[in-house]
């Protein structure tokens, strides 16, 4: 207990200890503990169950990540976080009930992350979704497939950890708004928003993973269908098949964007793996394999500790991003556990963040070395942290 104390005490940036640590299934659970309650210390909006999207606030933030920027108050400000952000909390959540099997998680989750996460849940327009912004200061703000693709895989889930019908009823709802995402056009897969301009892979490769848990969840055919259809599409059209890693969107005119991202592949590897298990394809595991060495040499780099061993680290960038491709991983790891350099790829980057990267309030950056600091950290990245140290737990358990 004495070292589980001095380990979890508050570390502003301890660059005075530079050796890499091994850490246990129980530090990981406390790791993930700590980070959530700096979270609801540091970011959340007095009087409501919501949370802000950068700490310190900042009235000026514009949520680049949104096609249009709506207003929301009379004064500009944007007191609570979009919603993207805001998912974080149930996917984060989600992970620790499943690490630590008890019901102050579930508490969590029914006081305040739910109640929370229905204020931006928009049935005026049909068929109902969650908005980009809570409905009551903002009852136009653009519906994103992708931001409803990460709440319904987290209900998904909910329902396997919880078998309560409620949180399968959402994600049902969820995938029939998913489905309004599709059609004909570039041959088949989601589009991004309701506005319907690009077709992405961060919209289609998670509505594939959510179509096969769905499968998986009641045994219907109709999901499997689809999520073979869909992750179809997105290897056909969004793969560069010189490296197996995917670009970004197709336009409804036809370009590529050839951006790659840790998230897009991830949730493809995720997919593969997920068919495989449902099918018992090879050709799916053999992709699953092809995307995660890819992804290992692409989305990690060689780094040097001062004083240390050098090691690949995640490279810096979304957090996030991070998060949904180790997602991917922990899927191949679970067919396949001689992949393990991957998962102690991971785990050595978050021991030392753990170690390194942790600002005076526990919260963290985007830089896994911790050599760069953010000036506003943002919510996402908090609850992505979480996730991966739950996650983590999970699998230093089952070793």
């Amino acid at each position: 207990m004495k070292r589980i104390a001095i380990l979890f005490a508050a570390i502003p940036m301890a660059y005075a200890c530079m050796a890499q640590t091994s850490y246990t299934a129980r530090d990981y659970r406390e790791m993930a503990a700590a980070t959530i309650d700096s979270i609801y210390k540091y970011y959340s909006v007095e009087g409501t169950t919501l949370l802000s999207e950068n700490y310190p606030f900042d009235a000026d933030y514009v949520a680049g990540y949104l096609s249009q920027d709506a207003p929301v108050d009379h004064s500009g400000r944007r007191p609570f976080a979009f919603l993207w952000p805001y998912s974080g909390t149930l996917s984060m959540t989600a992970a620790m009930m499943d690490a630590t099997k008890g019901k102050k998680y579930r508490r969590l989750l029914e006081d305040k992350v739910l109640p929370g996460l229905e204020q931006y849940f928009d049935d005026r327009r049909t068929p109902a979704s969650y908005a980009s912004y809570i409905v009551k200061s903002d009852p136009n703000a653009g519906r994103f497939y992708d931001d409803n693709d990460w709440i319904g895989l987290d209900f998904v889930d909910l329902y396997e950890l919880t078998r309560a019908k409620k949180f399968l009823h959402k994600a049902e709802i969820v995938w029939k708004f998913i489905k309004d995402g599709t059609d004909d056009k570039l041959g088949g897969g989601v589009y991004w928003s309701d506005e319907k301009r690009s077709k992405n892979t961060c919209s289609t490769a998670p509505s594939a993973v959510m179509a096969m848990k769905l499968y998986m969840a009641t045994g219907e055919e109709k999901y499997l269908v689809s999520g073979q259809s869909l992750y179809k599409w997105a290897k056909s059209v969004l793969q560069d098949k010189n490296d197996h890693l995917y670009y970004d969107n197709i336009s409804v005119r036809g370009h590529v964007d050839h951006r790659k991202f840790a998230y897009n592949s991830g949730q493809m590897l995720q997919a593969a793996v997920l068919l495989y298990k449902a099918t018992k394809q090879e050709k799916y595991l053999n992709d699953a394999r092809e995307v995660a060495e890819s992804c290992y040499n692409y989305f990690f780099r060689e780094f040097h500790p001062e004083g240390g061993e050098p090691f690949r680290v995640l490279r810096s960038g979304s957090t996030w991003f991070n998060c949904i491709m180790f997602r991917g991983f922990i899927e191949l790891y679970g067919v396949d556990k001689a992949e393990k350099k991957y998962i102690n790829a991971f785990e050595k980057s978050l021991s030392y963040i753990w170690d390194h990267g942790r600002s005076a309030e526990g919260l963290f950056s985007q830089d896994f070395t911790g050599r760069r600091q953010d000036k506003h950290k943002w919510l996402l990245t908090q609850t992505a942290m979480v996730e991966m140290f739950a996650r983590m737990s999970v699998l230093k358990a089952d070793k």
